[in-house]
């Protein structure tokens, strides 16, 4: 085993949190032929929705007969993606966007969801033996909100106006790994026409980094003016905040696909079918509400998956 997987064996340890939650298999997945035999290792990063999805597929897999290895909740992208590249985890819930941008090292997104999809499967498929099932209708895409007070004040409503409002005022409440991602602040802003590090744009000392997930309080308690947000995160209501429009298009659409190792998914073809009827109904309405169980009213990303499928008839 390489240093790396060594690593990531370490990382992996304590991740998954509580017992796996199962039903049996009803609605439209009735039939799906069972999954009995099948041993397989799921995996999620970090952050409330992709530990919801996560889960979700932990509970439909294992409500299907497999005998699941529950790796959910794994610190950061590039560690989730090795992890899967090593073959520590056998399926994951992966953004079409991150796909195309981080992994597989591309700097310009495809504005057209589908294309962009196909260029993602097509490659990744071809590089790294992974298979993108079809992705949710769902775009969890970065954007950045504003307070109420604040869109009163300067009355913007989209992101190309951030270069009309004064410079001291154009403070940025955003997570760490944002400031260096390929898709994330410094495109953004170049994009924009706002220079970042000078005082004629962004200068440092308006740049506030937080843990994923603090950025949402911050910015609606007023320490900053523009807070990074995922666009499906249940906090953006519950908080009172605005997502400005990225009128250039400069944010990657993110669906959401489920991304297996082709070996496992020609053995078991039947995984997507499980799948299928699943993802299609994971709208960004639907990640708002499920989200929003997990940070705003404090539930359990397990129970809010098995509640989910048993509430939409796959489960029983």
């Amino acid at each position: 085993m390489s240093a790396m997987s060594l690593l990531l064996s370490s990382c992996f340890l304590g991740t998954a949190a509580g017992p796996i939650r199962k039903g049996d298999l009803a609605g439209p997945v009735a039939d799906v032929k069972p999954l009995d035999g099948l041993d397989i290792s799921i995996g999620s990063k970090n952050f409330s929705e992709n530990i919801i999805l996560g889960k979700m597929a932990v509970t439909l897999l294992a409500s299907a007969g497999a005998d699941v290895t529950d790796l959910t909740n794994i610190p950061g992208s590039a560690a989730a993606r090795q992890a899967q590249l090593e073959g520590q985890i056998d399926a994951m819930w992966e953004y079409t966007g991150t796909g195309w941008i981080t992994y597989l090292g591309h700097t310009k997104p495809i504005p057209d969801e589908q294309k962009q999809y196909v260029a993602v499967r097509d490659e990744d498929l071809k590089t790294n033996d992974l298979v993108w099932l079809p992705p949710a209708p769902m775009n969890n895409t970065y954007g950045f909100a504003i307070t109420q007070a604040v869109s009163k004040r300067f009355g913007i409503t989209k992101l190309s106006e951030i270069k009309d409002v004064p410079f001291k005022d154009r403070t940025f409440c955003v997570e760490s790994e944002f400031t260096n991602r390929p898709d994330g602040l410094p495109g953004m802003l170049k994009t924009y026409g706002i220079p970042q590090g000078q005082g004629n744009g962004v200068p440092e000392k308006n740049l506030k980094t937080y843990q994923t997930g603090a950025v949402y309080s911050a910015t609606a308690k007023g320490e900053c003016n523009f807070g990074e947000v995922f666009t499906t995160d249940g906090r953006i209501v519950a908080l009172d905040l605005t997502v400005l429009k990225d009128d250039k298009e400069y944010f990657p659409k993110y669906n959401v696909s489920l991304v297996v190792d082709d070996d496992l998914l020609k053995e078991y073809p039947q995984i997507e079918k499980l799948f299928a009827p699943i993802t299609e109904k994971l709208t960004n309405e639907v990640l708002l509400k499920l989200n929003a169980k997990v940070d705003v009213d404090g539930q359990e990303p397990v129970d809010v998956a098995y509640d989910w499928l048993k509430d939409e008839g796959f489960i029983k």
